[in-house]
Formats: C-alpha cells, sequence, structure tokens
C-alpha cells in the first residue's frame, strides 16, 4: 500500500499544529501518510525555522522548501500591497503564493504521483506543474475566496468594502479558471461543496469537514470570562471583535459588574484598538493549547458576521466541553442545533440575551457544552472524519 506515491503542496507549514489551517493540512496529510509515501513542497515566510524539521517522523519521505521573497508587514507597506492588487484586479495572497512555477517543476520532475493534492486557493496554479506527473490532482479548499469577499463586503464600509468588492470580482474569475482543471475539489462542508458547484458545476466535489485530534476533555475551573478565539488579524475576526465591543459587550459588562471578556489568539495587534482602555477586556496573544485556554471561559463567543468554511473556534469550544453562543454564519457548515449543541443569535440584542442567560444557569452551560462535546468526539476528530476520505 505505501508503494503508492502522493504528492502534497502547501503553502503555510502545517507543523505545529496552530491554527486552522495548519489543522487541516496536517489532517489531511497525516490521512496520505497511511495510505502513500509522501513527498511535501511547502512554502517558507523569511526568518521562519525550517518547516522539515517540525514534521513527525513518517509523515512524509521527502520535504522540499520553497523561500518567499521578504515583504514588509507595517500598516503602510499592507496598504501599498493591497493598492497594488487593487490595480492589477488580483485577491490577497494569490499573488504572494504565486511565481514559483519554475521551482515546483524542478521539485517534480522525475516522479510520478498517483495522487497530487494542492492546499489552498492560492496555490490553484501549480496545477499546470503537477499535472504531468500525477494521474489525479485534488484541490482542498479551505474556503470558498469569492464567498468570504463578498460577505466581508457586506459588513464593511468605505474603501474596505470596495476593496473586498474588486477582490470578490477577481477570485470568481479566477475560482471559475482553475476548479475545473481540478480532478477533485475538496471543502470543508455541504454548504462550500454547494457554492464550490455553482462556479463549477461539472467538478467533482467531496466534503472533508474540519477536524482537530481527539484529546480527554481539559479538566479546567471555569472563570467569570466570556471567551472568543482565532488569529485576530484574519478580516473576518476583526470585523467580530469591532461588533461584539461595539454592541454586544457594553450590554453584558454592565449587567455583569465582576465578568470579563478574553481574546485568544495570535496577532494582538490589530484588534488593539478594541480593547485598549477597558480593564475588563483580556489580550492572551498565542496560546499553545487554544482548547485548554477555552475550557477555562464560561462561554464562547462566535459573533462572526463574515467568513467561509467552517470555524475551528466552535470545533475547539466543543472539544473543550463549552457553551457557544454564534450567529448564524459564524456555525455555518456544522450541525448546529439551536439549544441543543449551541445557542444562534443574528443581533446584538438577541447574543447578549443568549450570552446573560448561560451565564446566570450553570445547568444550561454543562448541558450545552456536553452536548458539544459528544458532537465533537462523533463528528469532528481526525479519525472521524477521515472516515468519509476517498482518496
Amino acid at each position: 500500500m505505501r508503494e503508492r506515491k502522493a504528492l502534497f503542496l502547501v503553502p503555510e507549514a502545517p507543523y505545529p499544529t496552530h491554527g486552522g489551517g495548519a489543522l487541516r493540512a496536517a489532517s489531511i496529510l497525516e490521512y496520505l501518510a497511511q495510505r502513500y509515501c509522501v513527498d511535501v513542497i511547502v512554502f517558507r515566510e523569511p526568518g521562519s525555522p525550517n518547516p522539515a524539521a517540525a514534521f513527525p517522523n513518517g509523515v512524509a519521505r521527502s520535504v522540499q522548501v520553497i523561500d518567499l521573497p521578504p515583504h514588509r508587514k507595517s500598516p503602510v507597506a499592507r496598504a501599498f500591497r493591497n493598492a497594488r492588487r487593487l490595480a492589477r484586479g488580483i485577491p490577497p495572497l494569490f499573488d504572494r503564493f504565486n511565481g514559483f512555477g519554475d521551482e515546483v517543476a524542478n521539485l517534480v520532475a522525475g516522479h510520478n504521483y498517483e495522487i497530487a493534492i494542492t492546499e489552498h486557493f492560492w496555490c490553484a496554479p501549480y496545477w499546470e506543474q503537477i499535472v504531468p506527473v500525477s494521474a489525479k490532482t485534488v484541490l482542498d479548499l479551505h474556503n470558498i475566496e469569492s464567498v468570504l469577499h463578498a460577505r466581508c463586503a457586506r459588513t464593511g464600509n468605505g474603501p474596505e468594502a470596495m476593496a473586498h468588492s474588486v477582490f470578490e470580482k477577481a477570485a470568481r474569475e479566477l475560482e471559475s479558471c482553475w476548479y475545473p482543471r481540478y480532478d477533485c475539489l475538496m471543502t470543508a462542508s455541504e454548504a462550500d461543496a454547494a457554492l464550490a458547484r455553482e462556479v463549477s458545476p461539472r467538478s467533482r466535489v467531496m466534503v472533508h469537514p474540519n477536524s482537530i485530534p481527539l484529546a480527554p476533555q481539559p479538566e479546567s475551573i471555569e472563570r467569570n470570562v466570556v471567551a472568543f478565539s482565532g488569529n485576530l488579524e484574519y478580516h473576518p475576526n476583526v470585523s467580530a471583535v469591532r461588533y461584539f465591543r461595539d454592541e454586544i459587550w457594553p450590554q453584558l459588562r454592565e449587567k455583569f459588574p465582576d465578568l470579563n471578556w478574553r481574546l485568544i489568539g495570535k496577532n494582538p495587534h490589530a484588534v488593539k484598538k478594541y480593547t485598549v482602555g477597558d480593564s475588563r477586556i483580556e489580550v492572551s496573544g498565542y496560546v499553545e493549547n487554544a482548547v485548554k485556554e477555552l475550557a477555562a471561559a464560561k462561554v464562547i463567543v462566535v459573533p462572526l458576521l463574515a467568513g467561509s468554511g467552517t470555524r475551528f473556534k466552535i470545533i475547539e469550544a466543543w472539544a473543550a466541553g463549552r457553551a457557544v453562543v454564534s450567529t448564524s454564519i459564524g456555525a455555518e457548515g456544522l450541525p448546529a442545533r439551536d439549544g441543543e449543541n449551541i445557542r444562534l443569535a443574528d443581533d446584538a440584542r438577541n447574543f447578549a440575551d443568549a450570552v446573560s442567560r448561560l451565564l446566570a444557569s450553570p445547568d444550561l452551560r454543562r448541558q450545552l457544552g456536553q452536548a458539544g462535546r459528544a458532537l465533537f468526539e462523533a463528528e469532528f476528530t481526525w479519525e472521524s472524519t477521515w472516515k468519509r476520505l476517498d482518496l
């Protein structure tokens, strides 16, 4: 079985498994490793450690690294890059990870793979280099990028909304170009699969739900905290923090004088203007174990107004056995049943009321948390989602 060969091309290092993108990529890679000899091509940001060193033994036969060129991360530099993208009609990250066709072609030259998986839409154009050496090509879509930009445009304002509208059109054109070329598309949910089929009706689409490794539920004492987790630089998370801070947190803050709001995740600088000046807002920054950190909160809040794919933050909250309050779009693609394993609320007043009821009722929190944990164990561990894969 392991004599079969697979290629795995990924723009971001899957190890260590910190963040949703890494968790999804690592899950697929470890599934492949049980069935194939896997060669990996991974990109590296300037100054980052060699990603090959973090791969577990036996997961890959080889790990080849392509170094990305330096680029500045200051607000001015980011604004300049996005202005260039707007002028050229290229969505974010698509330009960052393209232009390395010769390197990819050299790395795969002389090989023959039974299957080649490309992670993220940003790397879709490398189909041209991998199709000559692969019997089957698969594009794993962590999000439907055009939909993500469309939703960000609706929830943004002014220049921000205009930029996302331009990126939506650019992404849709690129999706229409590259989706049909792959033998199979993978999405994180049936909802995203339907969206992918709208772009490419003839494509075969397979659903591989987001998931995390099975681990015992953390034994943590609840603090008087509501928590939000995620990469705080990611635009949907920024808008969620802004929304919660402006419209929901003031209601909770007044009603529960001892309650704190905790933000968990990397890049806290991106939401600093929404967190400074309030001593009851805690910002943890990056944490090693998000599930353990979430288990110390009474309620997990997911006030997302935009997004695509499915939210690891809810899966991690379910794994922690904690009650979750989310918007409908935040829980999109998940088997979220209001009042059974989650509470759903799509306006600020109802959202605050749902959180308030949970804060006031330990039994209700426990019931919701236990239902979420059971659902996680049944459907959202790596092992359970691997059963649905056929690669």
